[in-house]
């Protein structure tokens, strides 16, 4: 009897540690993909506000509702702004027209993204709406790349340096490159309200 449950608990034990180690590996893969380089001083407003776009994955993207008579809608969604650590600050996202977000833009292209350093494992223990945890909400139009231009073809490349199982996502479904074209920026990454900082201060900072 003794032999037969030592076999049993073996059948049962080695699968959960085999998964565990698994995952494990899997979560150290991870984060060496993120490779999250050092968060920057909170003064400095345009290269925190490059930081956290650059350095995320996904984020929340909201647009108007057409199916619920013009309320905002949010969509956790994909993103990147382009190769790690050499962004452009313009998102770009891999959508399929069967996705509201899509059918939303269609009829109006307002859109407003917002991205939280909570996510990047930087904010330590304080709650994710703490000031000193970074948050930017970028607002402007969402729109769809001309799948034949050289922007479509580095949004792809900087989509897919981030999330390579995009490649396989289902040619049926027409996902296609859109970007965010930016009109007003909101960052807050301390104490003291939003910080004061432009459209032309953000993509035009080189800081890399």
């Amino acid at each position: 009897m003794k032999m037969k449950s030592i076999r049993v608990l073996h059948v049962l034990v080695v699968p959960i540690v085999l998964f565990l180690v698994c995952s494990q590996n899997s979560m150290a893969h991870r984060r060496s993909m993120l490779s999250i380089s050092k968060k920057p001083d909170p003064n400095d407003a345009i290269a925190t506000a490059r930081w956290l776009v650059s350095q995320n994955f996904w984020a929340v993207l909201n647009t108007i509702s057409i199916d619920l008579g013009g309320a905002p809608w949010g969509n956790v969604v994909s993103f990147s702004d382009g190769i790690p650590d050499q962004g452009t600050g313009i998102p770009y996202f891999y959508l399929t027209n069967l996705d509201p977000t899509v059918k939303n833009a269609l009829k109006d292209q307002r859109a407003s993204f917002t991205v939280s350093e909570y996510p990047l494992g930087t904010c330590g223990k304080i709650d994710p709406e703490n000031p000193t945890c970074s948050k930017i909400t970028l607002t402007g139009k969402l729109i769809l790349v001309d799948e034949k231009s050289k922007e479509a073809e580095f949004g792809r490349n900087a989509l897919f340096s981030k999330h390579s199982e995009m490649k396989g996502w289902p040619t049926d479904h027409n996902f296609q490159v859109y970007k965010l074209e930016i009109e007003n920026i909101f960052l807050i990454d301390w104490f003291g309200g939003p910080k004061p900082l432009t459209v032309d201060e953000y993509l035009k900072w080189k800081g890399h």
